[in-house]
């Protein structure tokens, strides 16, 4: 580290770890250090600068996370590696004490990384956090992967409190930029090339709390672009979930029949240790009028197995009732336990093996719900959006409602929709 840090021609390693939140904020500080003269490293090249984006859902997350800190730390030893996200927000004194880690900055100086650069020398503390409850101000970003959509932030932090999660501890308060700004993101995101926006955030059915507006307003206003571009919506809550959303989806050409919506466990019980805000017979009502309405609609359901308070009898209440459901995949997450959570105060713990049966028979459940979507899929006709990923001699894709295709590779058909039919050749089930 110098006293004088000069950006021109610097090079610069980016690592993001956990949601497609991350990818966005990693996307936008990127952008930001562009402007300011670094360049990307290529592979082989030496970095000046590493940013470490992390993840702490988990304790598999937080390995993830040190184990990315010390490659990077290997492979650009002479690199200011630079450690942010949820795991330097919740743990930020143990990431400090890493062999390499030079700035640990959480969710209050994230986006100051240029200021912190500019000032850093051997003396500097290593350690820069803010408390979340003086996070305020909502930074929009916007990132593209390396296939052809776009992750629009549109909203930050959680107002929840759930007994099992961090995510407020780690991201602060909800919070949002208003409904014109979000659209004026979307429509920049659309001019530098975007076909497909997914609206990402940490409960996006909050949207709006700090401006007054809804999330609705912004489905609608977005709904309103012209512009061949199409638009998913990533997770939202089931109770957010309202039924003029659902029925304004339905009829929608640019927002996609494709919903994400977390249940975590399939019994009343569990739900209420959890303090989740909806009960599984408001779910499985999100779920039928959904289906009523989109019969051809993708449902991905998020379920965490292992919860402190889950016998294995409410664990087979929980799978009877989600395999009642008529939904297309399972995220299944493994319980594990995390500081500063009201989890920990709940009697009656599953064995870390105990957890990973459990998830091994969601894992099993969703196989056989997605093979079953897809085969009721056979036969009809959607728009797809061919990515450059590819598979072998095929590149890859997704029609409107989620389904993965493949065809021959053909560069010229990338980033494009095209109308196909279904057929048990072009499916892909992984």
């Amino acid at each position: 580290m110098t006293d004088n840090f000069i950006f021109n021609n610097k090079k610069v390693a980016f690592h993001t770890l956990g949601c497609k939140l991350n990818f966005a904020e990693t996307s936008a500080i990127a952008k930001k250090m562009k402007d300011e003269g670094f360049v990307k490293v290529k592979s082989g090249e030496q970095a000046d600068v590493c940013i470490i984006n992390t993840c702490s859902v988990t304790d598999i997350a937080d390995r993830k996370s040190r184990q990315a800190i010390h490659r990077l730390n290997r492979q650009h030893p002479d690199a200011i590696m630079v450690v942010t996200g949820c795991y330097a927000q919740l743990k930020p004194d143990e990431i400090a004490q890493l062999e390499g880690v030079d700035l640990v900055l959480g969710a209050n100086e994230k986006f100051s990384v240029l200021e912190y650069l500019r000032t850093i020398n051997k003396d500097t503390e290593k350690v820069h956090r803010n408390s979340v409850k003086r996070v305020r101000e909502f930074k929009p970003s916007c990132s593209r992967d390396d296939r052809t959509r776009s992750f629009l932030k549109v909203q930050d932090g959680c107002d929840y409190f759930c007994t099992y999660c961090t995510i407020p501890l780690a991201r602060g308060r909800s919070r949002s930029a208003s409904v014109a700004e979000t659209v004026a993101r979307a429509e920049e995101a659309i001019r530098d090339g975007a076909r497909e926006i997914v609206l990402t955030g940490v409960n996006i059915g909050d949207f709006g709390r700090s401006t007054g507006e809804s999330f609705f307003e912004l489905v609608k206003a977005l709904d309103k672009i012209e512009a061949d571009v199409r638009f998913r919506i990533s997770s939202i809550e089931p109770n957010l979930l309202s039924d003029e959303i659902i029925d304004f989806v339905a009829v929608s050409q640019r927002i996609m029949p494709h919903f994400h919506i977390p249940l975590q466990s399939g019994t009343n019980e569990v739900l209420q240790l959890m303090k989740r805000k909806y009960n599984r017979e408001l779910f499985a009502n999100k779920v039928g009028r959904i289906k009523e309405l989109m019969p051809h609609a993708f449902i991905g359901v998020d379920v965490i197995v292992g919860v402190h308070g889950e016998t294995a009898e409410l664990f087979e209440e929980s799978c009877r009732f989600i395999d009642s459901l008529d939904i297309s995949q399972l995220h299944v997450f493994t319980y594990s336990e995390r500081a500063d959570t009201k989890m920990l105060e709940i009697e009656h713990h599953n064995s870390i093996s105990e957890r990973k049966r459990r998830s091994e028979i969601l894992h099993q459940l969703s196989d056989k719900k997605i093979r079953s979507f897809y085969t009721s899929q056979l036969g009809k006709e959607y728009p797809v959006l061919w990515e450059s990923r590819s598979h072998g001699d095929n590149m890859m894709g997704f029609t409107s409602n989620y389904v993965k295709v493949m065809a021959p590779m053909t560069r010229q058909k990338v980033n494009t929709i095209e109308l196909i039919q279904l057929t048990e050749n072009n499916l892909v089930f992984d």
